[in-house]
């Protein structure tokens, strides 16, 4: 069919209905996927997708699956992810994956159907308060009750959705407003109304250039809001630090916004972060955050985080500068520009590289390295998970894969034991934490990318949770791989039950699991197993010579701990590295400073 015959105008009427104008919007939008499940409210909307071919259309088995889709689209692309669902159960539905977008700043315009603007409040079938239940989970939301405000509210939408610190937009629609007719406007008539600032104050650069100037104990710390601001902030970002020959460390969420094989990179911060990483943080003296929130998976007991710095805070989202953590210089500005500014200014006085300046510094920082924070003891048969990701990368280090988690145990040992080295490349939910996202993830990038291998870094537990998408994978061929460490636990919830209740294990063993060889078999796909470790090479090289879906169902050490861990309410120099770590390590006085 035409891609224009959906868009447009009526003979008989001369104009368009409603849900034609949403399709085109969409397509002046530039819009290619829409990932969704329809149902009685929004079946105006599916005629018209029926009758183009410019938007494709990918049916989810769950909402949930939908908007978790469309964020791994958003995210391993950089565009917009887009969600179709209808009203009442299919608008609640989504409410997990809005909040695990907004959590992380993912673009996502989510569509929901609603009954006709006259039983709005009547108690209709599948009625639901789209906007009251979404109002705290989306950056913005509307209930469109006008047909002439339907073109501009969406092509609003997607500006609000991607600007600034980018997050989730519901756009509401009633049945009677597809249905009937509605004016358009195209996106360049609709009035700018949501204004951000990109561009730094050349006033705090300088600040923060004197600053880095005369540090000696400093170091960047990055998140996700790098790679938000697109791959030119990564490359800058990279040749700053380079340039000044100073430390640094990466968020969860900012891992791939600087070469994981550099030797200036210290690893992962937080809570299961490097040691070297934790540390410096700790006793630095100039601290440099780059589209970081400061959460408290990083920071810690806040009255101990980095009690000897100073800090610098860049961030185009000006509520999250001194939200958690007071700073000396906030920079207010997209990262890419600010990172620029900095370049420049760093240019522009000469300073070159201070990696001599700061030679004691990077010695103390090589003592902390060589504790080797990350080591663990692969023995006999059993499978140790950290061992099984290793292997993992060593097969597809080379094939530039994409990476999606869950979350969990596994979740830290994947940004633990597999080097991220490019954006865009690793997709996990770290804010909201939601088990059940990695694998629609990961539908949601091999659709973006389709001849690029994509993983689903998985646990038994979390990918129960939305295994249905099989189905999704199946029908549209995807060949995403997905590489189950399966210690039959929800192993972080026993973890911490170990930890700190006593070691009452309640109700965190996975009983009754399925047979996942099995199960994938019964989709249609290929269920691969590894029980001992001199089964594990032929399983990964099997699983990746296998064309279409593959679920590898890796069997590890059931009782393996995460470490390093830094437990909750603890600082960065409170660390454990084993379970016979006190968690006090030395090296640091109370001040902050080295002991050398």
């Amino acid at each position: 069919m035409n891609a224009q015959a959906s868009s447009a105008p009526s003979a008989e009427t001369n104009t368009r209905n409603g849900a034609q104008v949403v399709i085109e919007v969409l397509r002046e939008q530039g819009v290619e996927v829409v990932f969704g499940y329809p149902g009685g409210a929004v079946l105006p909307l599916y005629d018209e997708l029926f009758k183009q071919d410019a938007v494709r259309h990918v049916l989810v088995r769950h909402e949930q699956g939908a908007v978790h889709a469309a964020e791994g689209y958003a995210r391993s692309t950089g565009k917009v992810g887009v969600v179709l669902v209808t009203s009442g159960p299919g608008a609640t539905n989504t409410v997990t994956g809005l909040t695990d977008a907004l959590m992380d700043s993912v673009p996502v315009v989510c569509l929901t159907g609603q009954v006709p603007t006259h039983m709005i409040g009547n108690d209709a079938f599948q009625e639901a308060d789209t906007v009251g239940i979404t109002r705290p989970c989306t950056k913005h939301n509307y209930l469109v009750k006008r047909p002439e405000d339907l073109a501009r509210v969406l092509h609003e939408a997607f500006e609000v959705a991607r600007c600034g610190r980018p997050g989730p937009v519901v756009v509401d629609l009633p049945k009677n407003i597809l249905m009937g007719p509605a004016p358009y406007c195209p996106r360049h008539a609709v009035r700018r109304r949501y204004a951000v600032r990109r561009d730094p104050d050349p006033r705090r650069i300088e600040e923060a250039v004197e600053l880095l100037s005369r540090a000696e104990r400093p170091i960047f710390y990055a998140g996700g809001g790098v790679i938000n601001s697109g791959p030119r902030a990564c490359e800058l970002l990279t040749e700053l630090v380079r340039e000044t020959g100073y430390p640094i460390t990466l968020t969860l969420m900012g891992l791939g916004a600087f070469p994981a094989e550099d030797p200036q990179f210290l690893g992962m911060v937080g809570m299961h972060g490097t040691y070297e990483a934790n540390m410096a943080m700790y006793a630095c003296d100039l601290m440099i955050a780059v589209g970081a929130r400061f959460d408290d998976r990083v920071t810690g007991r806040l009255d101990g985080f980095s009690p000897g710095s100073r800090k610098i805070h860049i961030d185009i989202d000006p509520s999250s500068i001194n939200k958690n953590v007071p700073v000396e210089v906030a920079v207010v500005g997209d990262a890419e520009r600010s990172l620029e500014a900095l370049l420049q200014a760093w240019r522009r006085r000469g300073l070159g590289s201070r990696r001599q300046a700061v030679a004691g510094w990077w010695a103390q920082i090589d003592r902390w390295r060589a504790v080797d924070s990350l080591r663990f003891r692969q023995e006999g048969e059993g499978i140790k998970p950290q061992h099984a990701i290793r292997r993992l990368y060593a097969f597809v280090k080379d094939k530039d894969p994409i990476i999606t988690t869950d979350v969990g145990q596994h979740q830290m040992w994947a940004a633990q034991h597999f080097p991220i080295h490019k954006p865009l490349r690793w997709l996990t939910s770290g804010g909201l934490g939601t088990m059940g996202y990695g694998f629609p993830a990961a539908i949601g990038a091999q659709i973006a990318h389709p001849d690029k291998l994509v993983i689903n870094i998985s646990g038994d537990a979390s990918w129960i949770m939305n295994m249905q998408e099989m189905s999704t994978a199946m029908q549209y061929r995807l060949p995403v791989k997905v590489f189950m460490i399966n210690n039959r636990w929800m192993g972080m919830v026993r973890q911490w039950q170990d930890f700190f209740h006593g070691s009452r294990r309640a109700e965190s063993y996975m009983d009754s699991l399925p047979d996942f060889v099995k199960l994938a078999e019964a989709f249609g796909a290929t269920g691969l197993r590894a029980t001992k470790a001199s089964e594990l090479d032929e399983v990964i090289a099997a699983m990746l010579e296998t064309d279409g879906l593959v679920v590898a169902d890796i069997q590890v050490d059931p009782v393996e701990n995460v470490y390093p861990m830094i437990p909750g309410g603890a600082a960065h120099n409170e660390i454990k590295l084993s379970p016979e770590d006190d968690g006090v390590q030395e090296g640091i006085s109370e001040e902050g400073m080295v002991l050398v």
